[in-house]
């Protein structure tokens, strides 16, 4: 845990090929001291990268393990902490390796959670020893309430009542937690553990957790991408994008976002931590990003970040160098990319695109490397 004691930068690895020495060299350049590594598009062996099939776990894959070994390895030379962040386990595949459909089996059927746990027993029983492992993601952007009864961003109160209702059940989050790292820790008694919260680490999504978990060695992470509606994908195939700041739809109403209200929505965790009696230094931004052709978009990381920075939070922006998707790579500016960026993902080559500090990366990488 000593790692985290002090406030750590880092940035978001979700590339379609594992990325090479220069790839975490450019990264630790820039004064990262940490990067949140997702290996869910690489190539797999079987069905699903070192799950082998997401459908039935049956043990890691050899060649998806050596493969995730020589990674870290490269992630160490370049003096880079890793934490692994799956994004899919047995019972819930990521979506888009599911045909775009989400998978809600893992929230219906408790023998995927003893699947996931022997899944991350295994992990752990192969990693524990490795230098760059700084900590276990144990699954990214659980959304247990999706399909549960439970409206996205709902008053604290409402959460609260749907809790007790699904407490003790297949969707009950904390306790699925509570048995992967029971799991864990027979192999790995010292490796932190990173928790997002539910609602796809919705930075509200703590607030109807009654308690922390019992073992000392937890972080809590969320991600902040609100309001959704301005900062992704989406909004940049409007004939009028909605602009940040500006008004925007949150919660089923219109709302009005800046700086103020980016600090306000991220006070929650903040206010959830201090009600547990949990240190700043157990809080994590795991994600955060907007699209980088968004005019507003250099604006809101200056206003995210602001926030993080005035409470020492750790953090790790989305994403470094995406060799599959150019939305939030701010390195290539404002602009498009050429058709040879799309070409290189058809053919499996990689990224050919150069990189640059730009003006659109300039929030972050003054804040990865301050002096």
């Amino acid at each position: 845990m000593s790692f985290w004691g002090n406030p750590r930068h880092g940035g978001n690895s979700f590339n379609r090929l594992p990325p090479d020495q220069a790839y975490f060299d450019a990264l630790a350049g820039y004064g990262a001291t940490w990067v949140r590594l997702s290996y869910d598009k690489w190539q797999p062996a079987n069905r699903d990268f070192l799950l082998g099939n997401a459908d039935a776990y049956q043990g890691l894959p050899a060649a998806d393990l050596a493969t995730l070994r020589a990674t870290l390895d490269r992630a160490h030379r370049a003096g880079l902490k890793v934490v692994i962040a799956p994004l899919s386990l047995p019972g819930m595949r990521w979506s888009q390796n599911n045909q775009g459909q989400f998978d809600d089996r893992l929230w219906q059927d408790k023998r995927y959670w003893s699947q996931a746990a022997a899944f991350w027993r295994d992990v752990a029983r192969e990693l524990k020893d490795h230098p760059a492992i700084a900590a276990y993601n144990l699954v990214n952007e659980p959304a247990p309430e999706k399909h549960g009864g439970l409206a996205e961003h709902a008053e604290p109160g409402h959460m609260q009542q749907w809790y007790a209702r699904e407490r003790g059940g297949a969707r009950d989050l904390p306790a699925f937690y509570r048995q992967l790292i029971a799991s864990i820790r027979e192999e790995d008694a010292d490796t932190p553990i990173m928790l997002d919260a539910g609602w796809f680490a919705a930075a509200d999504a703590f607030g109807y957790w009654p308690a922390p978990l019992e073992d000392s060695r937890v972080l809590y992470s969320v991600h902040m991408y609100e309001p959704y509606f301005a900062t992704s994908a989406p909004n940049m195939a409007r004939k009028q994008p909605i602009a940040y700041p500006g008004p925007a739809p949150f919660a089923g109403q219109s709302q009005q976002w800046d700086g103020q209200r980016v600090g306000r929505y991220l006070q929650q965790p903040l206010d959830w931590a201090d009600a547990m009696n949990l240190p700043r230094s157990r809080l994590v931004v795991g994600e955060f990003g907007c699209m980088r052709r968004l005019p507003g978009c250099r604006q809101y990381l200056e206003d995210v970040l602001s926030v993080l920075e005035r409470n020492q939070l750790h953090w790790a922006f989305y994403s470094f160098r995406e060799d599959n998707w150019d939305g939030m790579d701010y390195e290539l500016g404002s602009a498009k990319v050429p058709w040879g960026y799309w070409q290189a993902i058809e053919q499996g080559a990689p990224d050919p695109l150069p990189r640059k500090a730009t003006v659109e990366f300039e929030p972050i990488r003054r804040r990865l490397s301050p002096d």
